[in-house]
């Protein structure tokens, strides 16, 4: 390539594994932190989520083009969204019978709005043409994830601290970017909610 000649930017650059989520304050993390680390001790065929990667999912995008999911942003950014208290309830399961692919935390409080603000955001990638959540919504907390494919059998877990509510008062629209060791997120954007 001559000294004049412009390298071209990989193509992948411009693709983004993202999501929307509201983050959790560092009090309620620290508390989580110690809850999975017992966890992890008691179920080690589950990858539990590090205490940075913790968050309360809204809406999971996939891989995109960053401009896309952007645009999604700004249109949100548009709208008025409404923060919402919540507060974390009991942990439940997605799997088949007693075999578990992902473990997370419901809400004890905050369910309604998270619906709302789940329901404008999806509004907005739809609008903006991605393909619709084919599963309805329902507010939660990743905690872990089985290590094989098909699920594991859950144990009893460590008893769940009981945590202050909060005011979920950002939404953030985070990069996911897959490595060895696990996801590593990234805020891309920040919204207020009021």
């Amino acid at each position: 390539m001559g000294s004049g000649e412009l390298e071209e930017e990989d193509p992948r650059s411009l693709r983004v594994r993202a999501f929307f989520g509201l983050p959790v304050p560092e009090p309620q993390r620290e508390a989580l932190a110690h809850f999975i680390a017992a966890c992890a001790q008691l179920a080690p065929e589950f990858r539990w989520t590090p205490k940075a990667n913790l968050h309360l999912t809204i809406r999971f995008v996939g891989g995109v083009e960053r401009a896309l999911v952007e645009a999604v942003a700004d249109a949100l950014g548009q709208r008025p969204l409404g923060a919402l208290d919540i507060e974390l309830g009991d942990v439940g399961t997605f799997g088949r019978g007693r075999v578990a692919r992902v473990v997370w935390l419901g809400l004890r409080a905050g369910a309604e709005g998270a619906d709302a603000l789940a329901a404008q955001v999806e509004e907005e990638c739809v609008r903006a043409g991605l393909p619709a959540e084919s599963r309805p919504y329902q507010a939660h907390l990743t905690l872990a994830r089985a290590r094989p494919r098909e699920g594991a059998g859950l144990p009893e877990l460590a008893a769940m601290p009981r945590m202050e509510p909060w005011r979920a008062d950002r939404l953030v629209l985070y990069s996911s970017r897959l490595t060895k060791a696990g996801a590593v997120y990234e805020a891309m954007r920040t919204l207020g909610l009021h």
